[in-house]
């Protein structure tokens, strides 16, 4: 699966600030967009240079949703900052960006830089700079493949943050040790790609235990555990989890999910009360497929069973996004 671009942040289409040059008249108005800011490719204006004129040519105050692309992180092309120079330089606009409601760090995608590869650091910092941040997502974790600090999510106190996600190919169990030590109490939507062991993920069943005993995040309603090398383990431990009985929305899919999750999912509690159960990317059968589709579809469950993958054995599946 190639991770590509995003074209929607916060219910906003994202726009793409363009060169110097263009009549600021001719520009959206701030709060109807998702400003995406990146060092366009063979042109000799640098990050700084881009997002100091976007600051000075837009309103912050009246900008929404801010998506950070190619030189804010390293590319293909561009060497691009380090994780802690993106954090002081939206740390440093904060006093202009108040009204800023949602932010995407590191939308690039699979010809600029190897998801393996794209290197994040500390992101609690930029949660604790704007305390009105309602939705916080995160491309990459570094550390492993990519070097640099790697992902990390200091536990902390934030009132406004409603969704959370972390799209990666290896997921480190200190970010979910974080997370869940954090007190959160407006999360609904926490959506973590757990990804493979090869590619950084140290993440376990076992690290997942304080969400999914319902003990932590006391409104979260969607969850998703996606991209897991290991989803039938997964599976398992969700079918009996407490936080399912309180959810809207499901996602296990993008992993290498077979029968043997699937079956361990069905034989444990109820589902029948979600709207939402995404199970896309895996590798069950067909069978199974439609065992869940009959269990499920008709309670008004949104059932995706989409993206059917083979393989020869256990050792063959993968995870949609790795490398």
């Amino acid at each position: 699966m190639t991770i590509s671009h995003i074209s929607e942040l916060h219910g906003l289409p994202v726009y793409d600030f363009p060169l110097p040059g263009v009549d600021a008249a001719a520009l959206p108005a701030e709060e109807t967009v998702a400003w995406k800011i990146f060092r366009h490719e063979n042109e000799p204006e640098d990050f700084d240079e881009c997002w100091n004129r976007f600051l000075d040519t837009v309103d912050p105050s009246r900008v929404r949703a801010l998506v950070l692309g190619a030189g804010a992180y390293g590319s293909e092309h561009d060497a691009g900052d380090g994780p802690e120079e993106v954090a002081e330089r939206l740390a440093g606009a904060a006093d202009r960006l108040t009204g800023l409601r949602a932010l995407y760090l590191a939308d690039l995608e699979f010809e600029e830089c190897e998801l393996s590869w794209i290197v994040q650091g500390d992101v609690s910092p930029f949660l604790a700079a704007y305390p009105g941040l309602e939705e916080l997502a995160v491309r990459g974790s570094g550390g492993g493949f990519g070097g640099g600090p790697g992902l990390e999510f200091t536990p902390l106190r934030h009132e406004s943050l409603r969704i959370l996600r972390f799209e990666n190919g290896g997921l480190p169990a200190e970010v979910v040790h974080g997370v869940a030590a954090s007190e959160l109490p407006a999360l609904e939507h926490l959506d973590l790609w757990l990804g493979a062991e090869w590619y950084g993920r140290t993440t376990t069943v076992a690290d997942l235990a304080p969400i999914l005993d319902g003990s932590r995040l006391p409104a979260l309603r969607r969850l998703g555990l996606q991209n897991g090398d290991n989803q039938d383990e997964v599976a398992a431990a969700v079918a009996a989890a407490p936080v399912v009985a309180r959810l809207t929305a499901l996602h296990l899919g993008r992993g290498t999910l077979s029968d043997t999750g699937a079956a361990a999912l069905l034989s444990g509690q109820p589902l029948v009360h979600l709207q939402e159960l995404d199970l896309h990317h895996h590798y069950l059968s067909e069978a199974m497929a439609e065992r869940i589709r009959q269990a499920l579809e008709p309670y008004g469950v949104k059932v995706d069973v989409s993206g059917r993958e083979d393989a020869d054995g256990p050792d063959d599946r993968y995870v949609a996004a790795g490398e």
